[in-house]
């Protein structure tokens, strides 16, 4: 083949590297517009998991790299005046300026054609005469730019603004110095890449940037090479103690703002993009060099694979897509902890270290503990003296109060339809489903959202609370959780609105009833989708009507015995519709801003807690962001979740989405947490009011990561107790803890150790002639460089 590739970054060199040694015969040339001593950037860092991809690939250049790197496994956290190490991590990194000349030089070796300070042809020259190009042209890619209309590229642009620099103090580990200010938190990312020095990555919100005074260089136009010398002077004053004396490095150093790049396709034709040119991840989770040279590595083996070139690019997008998008997600919840580092400025020391440390969501607690067991056990500590208890159990099993309820432990079954009632009355399914959940363990069981009337059902399977043989159904059910079980047990209240009259789930869901059986209703005749019927708007007297509806059916609901009433107000539903701009386009007081859109759903709130017993408490569930262009975000969610504590919610349960169809949701492993996370250290940080984590949480360690860093007080978990009923008392054995939090009904208690398997019951001779010393073992690497450039245990 004949391959054009442009970029001579580490993605490119790397890609012509593993191309010619799979095939001399390839004819490939690389075109940089740069000089080769032309590096940007200071260290570059990688994973075991990528070097041992290098070192398969190319065991010539992976000794090359091995003999460079600075290699530790520490990471410091400084944070208001304290210094926290955590191990057990593992990190290499080396100079980016010696990567790039390493690759050079391989290249050379093996007969690649390279041209520095040389712009490349134009595109079409290229495809026209090559078999292959590819843009390895970075973040700014001229050939991602010039075919946007076959990428299709989104560049997402930050809210931070950072600089990267260097020093030539060698630090030991990775450091994160996060320092308070007067005008707010700065924080610094650093870490060693030789025996002479380190990057140092300075960030902060662009607030704080320009309160600092930083912004005076901000319409300064700086040539190619050229650095912000003021704002570099600046930063040694500010960091003098961090840097203890040593110097500060510029190489191109201005402020940035992180630009986060995806691509709908990264092929076209004969045309492929790799690197950053179709992909950013932000920094603070690992390099862009790194996925730039798996990307190398899976497109080179991709293209010897397959027999043809379109074959060889569709099989390289499929198989990196997910990897990458994987990445994303993790780094996009990186920089956004970052970007809002400022709000977890109070935190105690050790949650904030658990915090930062566990930000991405790809490390949690378990994998803390298996990294560093005493700074795990630092963490169950400081969590159990927060609650004002001695007690060790896992942070899931630790009791909490809503309001005056107490709970044995933060597990919640999540409100889910089940669409099985015959007019609105719960029957013995019902008793099943939510006793089952109850004696399974969790602290608190949540109904279905019980509708307010026949009108406000979803489905003609919804349950409701409207007649008083639908209360004698609920008041079995509450009752038998009471006396089976030591849950607590809650009523979710809801309204359908313009989102009802729908089929069952399992017959199409959302799909209108064939027969239009009743009129839905909204604040605004908008239906909620393509064929979804058109609600009709409530009048003044239908609002009245809907209140009393609610009113009735929360009496009732006290008479049934339940301990907790959650009114529904996400998810598209009737409140949650008023409360959404995409649904709500009223001209009265009850829309246009949202002080006014807030106006029905508060009434609604008040007057069901008037009429609900005082010593239990009433809770909300809201949709945090409409995942939509000009609907509710994460801003909006706060002052909604602000003005219903205001009016006495005990708990805030924090979901998100489902008010339109035309939502693109960033779905991932417990993708709704950082919204609760901003409203409990927003709203009710030190009210007494709890916040309630849902979405995507399946696993324990995921709920004690969560709990752990001060994200939520509680999780509710949903379809995965619907795979476990007993999934509470199954984590509790999973991390043997027995006690009051995780009891077993007396007629389970037999099975309450693992069943034993092939693999339990076997019994392992000793093979080791000498124990080892725990004593002796540590998890703790520093980088200390010595005359051979050789680390040594700390």
């Amino acid at each position: 083949m004949r391959i054009a590739i442009i970029g001579g970054g580490p993605g490119g060199l790397y890609l012509a590297a593993l191309l010619k040694q799979l095939d001399p015969a390839h004819e490939i040339t690389v075109w940089e517009r740069n000089a080769p001593d032309d590096t940007f950037g200071f260290g570059v860092v990688f994973s075991d998991e990528t070097l041992g991809g290098i070192e398969n690939a190319d065991t010539v250049f992976s000794e090359a790299m091995t003999r460079r790197f600075a290699r530790w496994t520490d990471i410091d956290i400084h944070y208001r005046g304290e210094s926290h190490t955590v191990g057990g991590q593992g990190f290499a990194a080396m100079s980016r300026k010696e990567l790039l000349h390493l690759l050079q030089e391989r290249c050379r070796q093996l007969g690649v054609a390279l041209h520095f300070s040389t712009p490349a042809p134009a595109v079409a020259e290229l495809r026209a005469g090559y078999d292959l190009v590819v843009g390895a042209d970075g973040v700014n890619s001229g050939v991602r730019t010039a075919h946007a209309d076959a990428f299709r590229p989104s560049l997402d642009r930050r809210r931070s603004k950072y600089m990267w620099l260097g020093t030539d103090r060698v630090f030991e580990a990775f450091q994160f110095f996060v320092k308070e200010t007067e005008w707010g938190v700065v924080q610094v990312h650093g870490y060693p890449y030789s025996d002479t020095g380190s990057t140092f990555i300075v960030e902060m919100h662009e607030d704080v940037w320009r309160r600092a005074g930083f912004d005076a260089t901000e319409d300064a136009v700086f040539a190619p090479g050229d650095s912000d010398e003021r704002a570099v002077a600046r930063i040694r004053e500010l960091f003098a103690d961090e840097l203890g004396g040593h110097r500060v490095f510029a190489n191109n150093s201005r402020w940035l703002n992180f630009t986060t790049v995806r691509n709908e396709r990264w092929h076209h034709g004969n045309l492929v993009l790799i690197g950053d040119a179709a992909h950013t991840a932000h920094f603070s989770i690992g390099s862009g060099t790194k996925l730039a040279m798996e990307d190398a590595l899976a497109l080179a083996a991709c293209l010897h694979e397959h027999p043809d070139t379109p074959a060889a690019l569709s099989a390289y997008e499929s198989e990196r897509r997910p990897v990458v998008e994987s990445t994303q997600r993790a780094a996009q919840a990186s920089l956004e902890w970052f970007e809002n580092i400022g709000m977890y400025a109070g935190q105690e020391a050790t949650q904030f270290c658990f915090n930062l440390l566990t930000r991405s969501r790809r490390i949690t607690y378990d994998n803390l503990r298996t990294r560093d067991r005493e700074f795990a056990d630092r963490v169950d500590a400081a969590f159990a003296a927060a609650q004002g208890r001695d007690t060790r159990a896992p942070a899931m099993f630790q009791p909490v109060r809503i309001g005056a309820l107490e709970l044995k432990n933060r597990v919640v079954v999540s409100p889910m339809d089940m669409y099985s009632a015959v007019d609105g009355v719960p029957d013995d399914f019902h008793l099943v489903h939510l006793g089952s959940k109850a004696m399974g363990g969790a602290g608190l069981v949540m109904t279905e959202m019980v509708c307010v009337s026949p009108e406000g059902r979803i489905t003609p399977g919804c349950t409701g609370l409207w007649t008083d043989e639908q209360l004698a159904s609920w008041r079995r059910v509450v009752s038998f959780v009471h006396d089976r079980s030591t849950a607590r047990i809650g009523l979710q209240l809801g309204h359908s609105g313009r989102k009802g009259s729908t089929r069952l789930m399992w017959e199409g869901m959302d799909e209108p009833l064939p027969d239009g059986n009743w009129q839905v209703v909204g604040p605004s005749p908008l239906p909620y989708g393509p064929g979804s019927p058109v609600p009709r708007a409530l009048t003044r007297s239908d609002l009245d009507a809907v209140t009393g509806e609610f009113v009735a059916a929360a009496r009732r609901g006290a008479e049934a015995g339940f301990d907790l009433l959650e009114l529904h107000c996400a998810h598209g539903y009737l409140l949650s519709s008023f409360l959404s701009p995409l649904a709500n386009r009223r001209t009265d007081e009850y829309g246009g801003p949202l002080h006014n859109r807030l106006r029905y759903p508060l009434e609604v709130f008040d007057a069901v807690r008037e009429v609900w017993p005082a010593e239990r408490p009433v809770t909300v569930r809201i949709s945090a962001t409409d995942w939509a262009p000009d609907g509710n975000t994460e801003h909006d969610a706060v002052e909604i979740a602000r003005a219903f504590v205001a009016h006495g919610a005990a708990a805030i349960d924090v979901s998100t989405g489902q008010v339109t169809q035309d939502e693109r949701p960033a779905y991932g492993r417990s993708y709704q947490t950082p919204f609760a996370d901003r409203i409990r250290h927003e709203v009710a940080a030190g009210s007494g009011v709890a916040v309630i984590a849902v979405g995507a949480i399946a696993s324990y360690d995921d709920v004690n990561s969560i709990l752990l860093a001060g994200r939520a007080d509680l999780c509710a978990v949903g379809r995965t107790h619907l795979y476990d009923p007993h999934w509470t008392l199954h984590a509790a054995a999973d991390q043997d803890y027995r006690g009051p939090a995780a009891s077993w009904p007396v007629q389970f208690e037999a099975g309450r150790r693992k069943p034993p398997t092939a693999r339990t019951d076997a019994v392992r001779p000793r093979l080791s002639l000498l124990r080892a010393d725990p004593a002796e073992e540590s998890v703790h690497l520093r980088w200390k460089p010595l005359g051979e450039g050789l680390p040594v245990v700390g």
